[in-house]
């Protein structure tokens, strides 16, 4: 892959939600204890600091089996190594598969950042009604969630593409 201007700004894009991940959780950990929460939007959203030792939205996070938490950090380095070979590989035209690319990219960065450096990850962003809470998520995941979403709807209608030009 060359570097061009258009590939400088996937970079610059997958840098800046790195680099926002990072600072919102660095100001979480610098500013509430573990546990602690902050009410932003009464009987919908808090800000509350917990540490993820498992995958997107908690998953695995209450595992103590060691071989679990190896597995985990395994399967999130080859998802990222997998997901950035395609990203390498999508043509320059295919801009929303590669944005949808470029978030995952910087949203498992973010996540496995997290893991080498601190061995869990922050994750602060508390959304609920009632006694129904989303499970605690952070930026990174959020990119993660967006990509996928955002990749879904590309190869949707990339397929839709190639079934309207064959049936013509």
């Amino acid at each position: 892959m060359k570097v061009t201007k258009k590939n400088v700004f996937y970079f610059a894009f997958i840098f800046f939600w790195l680099f926002l991940d990072q600072l919102t959780k660095y100001l979480i950990a610098r500013s509430l204890s573990l546990y602690e929460v902050v009410q932003i939007i009464p009987g919908f959203f808090n800000l509350t600091r917990v540490h993820n030792r498992g995958a997107i939205f908690g998953f695995l996070s209450t595992t103590s089996n060691p071989l679990a938490l190896i597995f985990l950090n395994v399967g999130a380095l080859l998802a990222f190594a997998i997901i950035t070979y395609y990203f390498l590989k999508t043509p320059k035209e295919m801009i929303l598969t590669r944005i949808s690319f470029a978030l995952i990219i910087s949203g498992a960065m973010g996540n496995i950042a997290d893991r080498l450096i601190r061995g869990y990850v922050i994750d602060f962003i508390d959304f609920y009604v009632g006694s129904f809470h989303w499970p605690f998520f952070n930026i990174a995941d959020s990119c993660i969630t967006i990509g996928a979403i955002i990749l879904i709807i590309s190869v949707f209608r990339s397929q839709k593409k190639c079934t309207q030009s064959s049936s013509e």
